[in-house]
């Protein structure tokens, strides 16, 4: 019996050893040996026998290498027969591609999953979608300025109108008069295609037959080019004479009627609307200098003072009175004191600095000392003051009386006016003509250093033999 139990336990340890044979040859590995003689379970000692002898003792096996596991030692049952032996390590699994691992790897067990690369981070659908809708929204932002300013499917109009482009008006101007009779469809479109096509300074003043939804570019054509045969004549004022001064200059021009007779009242501009005093008896110095263009077949003053009157309105409105204002002077002291810069300066450099040496003495109470208001007073322009005429008893003879004249000396352009309405600060109260500065002035803050520069001039023309020392030959 007890040697069917012997036999029936190698049996089952040699059929388990077939098992894992088969195993290990399903997965690629070798197979596992026989265990040797100490491995296989001890016999258990027959039914009835006495107590079992001692077992010889036996060597210890060599201790197993680092990567092998011990087996543990066995057990014996209740009826004092030894346990079977413990079944051998299996061997290692073959790790699978889904271990992210090398193959052949063992991972110990408890340890940490290996780490795996960090996968590319995918952009969010909604930061595309936004991105896109910027760039779509520049896209059509652009793509609507260039059609408002080139407007390349608008054809060259229909119908006729009738547009008056007056003197001295300005791309942004013309654009609104052609939008109000619906020749154009935007102002700001028109300017800006002016502007880069550098038609700015070619717009011409006129009348013009131009047909209503033009666009900017036809439009432009036609208020640029010279009318051929056109029945107008040009008349061009300058900037500075008086209203006595400009009468024979028009006249010259074609012009007729009476000037100075209409250049009196005007039911365009009122002076007074300007701060003007109620005395105040004329245009002067709101008859705006510039070329204006009149029918030949009517070129009468009374047109010229209502086009030059409409031309002061509109040039006004652009230049900043506040500072003006801080010194308690009105628009019409402002025009009186541009009237006297426009004569006492050639060059436009100049302007703002004798502008600076006028509010300069009006603060300080010092008289303006201009021999060009003393000149509109006694009517001499062209030639050399006398004594008398210098200590004349005008109101406009400023080295007698303080303060401004009792209104303008002519008819200033823009560059006074702005001039007198914002000059710079400065030390400055003289002013002279620079020798051989063809007109050009110079400036002394002190009366001293206003008299070298007398003493300097009188030298020059001494030079010369009396004549005008601004030009040296």
């Amino acid at each position: 019996m007890s040697d069917e139990m012997n036999r029936s336990e190698e049996e089952r340890e040699k059929a388990r050893l077939e098992r894992e044979r088969k195993r290990a040859a399903e997965r690629g590995d070798a197979a596992p040996s026989a265990p040797g003689p100490s491995e296989l379970p001890p016999q258990a000692p027959p039914i009835g026998a006495g107590p079992p002898r001692a077992a010889k003792p036996q060597p210890k096996p060599a201790p197993a290498p680092p990567a092998s596991v011990p087996r543990p030692a066995p057990q014996q049952n209740d009826r004092g027969a030894a346990a079977p032996a413990a079944s051998p390590p299996l061997p290692p699994r073959k790790v699978s591609d889904d271990d992210e691992a090398p193959s052949g790897t063992v991972r110990p067990a408890g340890s940490a999953a290996v780490p795996q690369e960090p996968r590319a981070r995918r952009r969010s659908p909604g930061r595309h979608a936004l991105l896109f809708g910027i760039v779509a929204v520049a896209i059509i932002a652009v793509l609507f300025l260039l059609n408002g300013i080139f407007e390349p499917f608008k054809s060259d109009g229909s119908g006729a109108v009738s547009v008056k482009i007056p003197a001295g008006s300005g791309a942004g101007e013309v654009g609104a008069l052609l939008a109000d009779k619906g020749v154009i469809a935007s102002p700001f479109f028109f300017e800006v295609r002016a502007t880069v096509g550098g038609d700015r300074g070619k717009l011409r003043a006129g009348t013009y037959q131009l047909r209503k939804n033009m666009s900017n570019g036809a439009a432009l054509s036609v208020l640029t080019n010279v009318q051929k045969g056109a029945p107008v004549i040009n008349v061009l004022i300058p900037e500075g004479p008086s209203r006595k001064e400009i009468a024979p200059l028009v006249r010259k021009q074609g012009v007729t009627g009476d000037y100075v007779a209409a250049s009196t009242s005007s039911p365009e501009l009122s002076p007074a609307s300007y701060g003007a005093p109620k005395n105040v008896a004329s245009l002067e110095g709101f008859l705006f200098p510039a070329t204006y263009e009149l029918l030949k077949s009517a070129p009468d003053a009374k047109r010229l003072v209502t086009d030059q009157a409409k031309a002061f309105k509109r040039n006004i409105a652009t230049v900043n009175m506040r500072y003006a204002k801080s010194k308690n002077l009105s628009v019409f002291d402002v025009v009186t004191l541009a009237s006297i810069i426009e004569r006492e300066a050639l060059f436009d450099r100049d302007r703002p600095l004798v502008a600076s040496v006028f509010y300069n003495r009006l603060r300080d109470s010092i008289s303006l000392g201009s021999d060009a208001t003393t000149r509109f007073a006694v009517d001499n322009w062209d030639q050399p003051l006398t004594t008398t005429e210098i200590n004349n008893k005008s109101p406009y003879n400023t080295r007698q009386v303080a303060g401004l004249p009792p209104g303008p000396i002519g008819n200033p352009g823009l560059a006074s006016i702005k001039a007198a309405a914002n000059p710079p600060k400065s030390g400055y109260y003289y002013f002279i003509i620079e020798p051989c500065k063809k007109g050009g002035l110079v400036f002394a803050k002190t009366l001293a250093a206003f008299q070298k520069l007398i003493d300097d001039y009188n030298s020059r023309r001494s030079a010369q033999g009396g004549k005008d020392p601004a030009f040296c030959r």
